[in-house]
């Protein structure tokens, strides 16, 4: 779900110093401090830069951060979570899905439109929230209007009524009826505008996406317009009132111009697979991949500084902080080609994660897995409690398959965790017995068999 970006950032974020910004990754995120102090530093450089005086400020290029390391390590969860704390535009995308074959219509300036996209929809949604009470009013007063018929007009002779008039006490019952919920089961009819389109499928090259973005635009435009009679329960129809009207006072030509301003000066990428890209060295003499070196060719623009046309208008990527990632078992980092490797000045190794911080990852923090299955069976009624040496065990055995099969680091304990409580999860309903203690017996009952048969390991973790 889309975070409430405000048009300027909170000051709180302006006052967060590196060891801040450390402790709240802490929260969510076991261990690499490395990575989290690199995070750090570049976002305490981009504030910084705010408050440099423009020409210097113009000069000083984003801290871009190469994070090397196995998957499932937390690469891409800091990046978010550091997203979400200073709520920053985020996107997140595969490098590698630029060197599909047939791939056709998309090119790596999506990325800069998307990640607009997202800022957009992100404002638009903080302004909706500031009007949402003013919508509802007047979304209220279209719904009684429909409930009651219209006031009777002046006959001829009778002199009209200016200024605002005093309410029909009729008109009050059914207002405070409505506030009851006495009114829910009633059907009203209202005028609902047609929004969908039909769908165009272009192939026309690199610039199929842009082109296919503008005609939808104009036939969205164009079926506005159209509307059709729906009957609704008064509810649907409030809400949906409530909606049309948010619509109405959001001023979305100041979202937009917000929205570029603020992916320009702290929107974040995450390019994530960069070493499947990277050019691998041959001493056969047949040189490296065409394709992966172009794509990287394509990406660099993009990461040095270049302006792209989106259709809410010209965005620079500057000051658009790139953050790469991949896990460079086979190529390494000086793969890349050079322009590209000089524009990522702080590189860092995320280390491989240990059974000790499996312990951690599912106890500590605020949405840890123990945690989050406790809160879900809370839902049936069900006591879930985790022993001490129940999470040991279950952290045993999430580093004995991944050195068995393959590293998938911390994801590896949500397929564990998924296999040791697949009976309580499906008996949870119909259980006499409410509360439940997961200790080491019931960790080896459940888990033990199919970890030592590595072959069935492999399909079931």
């Amino acid at each position: 779900m889309p975070i409430y970006l405000p048009e300027k950032a909170p000051s709180s974020v302006d006052l967060l110093t590196p060891r801040d910004v450390v402790a709240e990754l802490d929260k969510y995120v076991v261990g690499q401090s490395k990575a989290k102090r690199a995070v750090a530093i570049a976002l305490r450089d981009r504030f910084r830069r705010q408050k440099l005086p423009l020409e210097m400020a113009e000069e000083v290029t984003p801290k871009n951060i190469l994070m090397i390391g196995p998957t499932g390590v937390g690469k891409t969860e800091i990046a978010r979570r550091l997203a979400r704390l200073t709520q920053s535009p985020f996107l997140k995308v595969e490098a590698s899905k630029f060197t599909e074959v047939g791939y056709v219509g998309r090119d790596v300036e999506s990325m800069v439109r998307d990640l607009v996209e997202i800022a957009v929809e992100m404002i638009r949604q903080g302004k909706a929230r500031e009007v949402e009470q003013r919508a509802r009013e007047v979304a209220e007063e279209r719904l009684l209007d429909l409930l009651l018929p219209p006031p009777r007009p002046p006959m001829p002779g009778e002199p009209s009524i200016q200024g605002e008039q005093t309410p029909s006490p009729t008109r009050e019952r059914f207002r405070e009826q409505l506030h009851q919920g006495r009114l829910d089961e009633r059907v009203v009819e209202i005028d609902v505008r047609d929004t969908g389109m039909p769908a165009f499928e272009l192939v026309t090259g690199s610039s199929a996406e842009e082109i296919g973005s503008n005609l939808k635009d104009m036939m969205g435009n164009f079926l506005q317009g159209r509307a059709k009679s729906r009957k609704m329960s008064v509810p649907d129809a409030l809400r949906y009132l409530a909606e049309e009207e948010q619509q109405k006072l959001v001023d979305m030509e100041s979202v937009r111009s917000t929205a570029v301003q603020r992916v320009e000066q702290s929107g974040i990428v995450f390019i994530d697979e960069i070493d499947k890209i990277a050019s691998r060295d041959s001493a056969s003499g047949h040189g490296p991949d065409v394709s992966r070196e172009g794509v990287q060719r394509d990406i660099l623009p993009i990461i040095e500084g270049t302006t792209v046309n989106t259709k809410h208008g010209m965005v620079k990527t500057d000051h658009i902080l790139f953050i790469a990632a991949g896990a460079f078992h086979v190529s390494k980092p000086s793969d890349l080609i050079p322009e590209l490797q000089g524009r990522f000045p702080i590189r860092v190794e995320l280390e491989p994660l240990t059974k000790q911080d499996f312990v951690r990852i599912l106890t500590e923090p605020k949405g840890a897995l123990t945690k989050q299955y406790v809160a879900l069976l809370g839902t049936e009624d069900v006591e879930l409690q985790f022993l001490q040496t129940a999470v040991d065990k279950i952290a045993d055995f999430a580093v004995q398959v991944n050195d068995k099969t393959e590293n998938i680091g911390a994801r590896r304990l949500h397929t564990v965790m998924e296999r040791l409580l697949d009976e309580v999860s499906f008996d949870a309903p119909d259980l006499e017995n409410k509360s439940i203690v997961i200790d080491e017996i019931y960790v080896e009952r459940m888990l033990a068999n199919v970890i030592k048969n590595e072959d069935l390991s492999r399909y079931i973790l």
